[in-house]
């Protein structure tokens, strides 16, 4: 059974990931890149010290970065624990596959960056829900379009995206309800 899921997911991998030209390769080379959501996060930034002050403000800082910290470590964990080589480590797919991306890792699954832009879409979704109503999707929508360029690029099969997605979703709920017990305890 996990050997049928295994090649359903590289016959996906190799569907998605010829879907791309090279018109659209920079697009998503700069999607990939951790520092192109700088001004999502300076936007968002704003919005959390609007919302929540200061005091609220420092709360859900050291919780963002205790939940991406932990994002990257278990998917690190995964990574050498499952020893799942990426795709554009595999000979048999170089020939078939499109490879974007300036440099490939050793293993992939889980993806660390479909993790952490979920766990952070996730968390920063919910903390700022209550005054902005439509964020949570908008944020949902650029996760899945960082996930997505991670298949494009050629570095990760569609089952690593989902799982470090599914990883990265539970991890930002439970770090959201760390964080709002946090901003009961420092702000009373």
């Amino acid at each position: 059974m996990l050997d049928e899921l295994l090649k359903y997911d590289t016959e996906f991998f190799l569907f998605l990931n010829n879907l791309g030209n090279t018109s659209w390769d920079g697009f998503w080379l700069f999607v990939t890149e951790k520092w192109s959501s700088i001004p999502i996060y300076a936007i968002l930034l704003y919005l959390i010290y609007k919302n929540y002050g200061l005091k609220g403000m420092l709360v859900i800082l050291v919780s963002v970065a205790l939940m991406i910290t932990a994002t990257d470590q278990i998917a690190s964990l995964f990574k050498y624990g499952v020893k799942r080589p990426r795709p554009c480590q595999v000979e048999e797919l170089k020939a078939a596959m499109r490879f974007v991306a300036d440099g490939c890792g050793r293993y992939g699954y889980f993806s660390a960056h479909a993790a952490s832009s979920m766990a952070a879409a996730v968390f920063l979704g919910l903390s700022l829900q209550k005054w902005y109503k439509y964020l949570p999707f908008l944020l949902l929508v650029w996760a899945v379009i960082t996930g997505y360029s991670r298949i494009y690029l050629g570095v990760h099969y569609p089952l690593d995206v989902v799982s470090g997605m599914a990883f990265g979703g539970l991890t930002g709920w439970l770090f959201y309800l760390l964080q709002k017990w946090g901003q009961k305890k420092f702000n009373t």
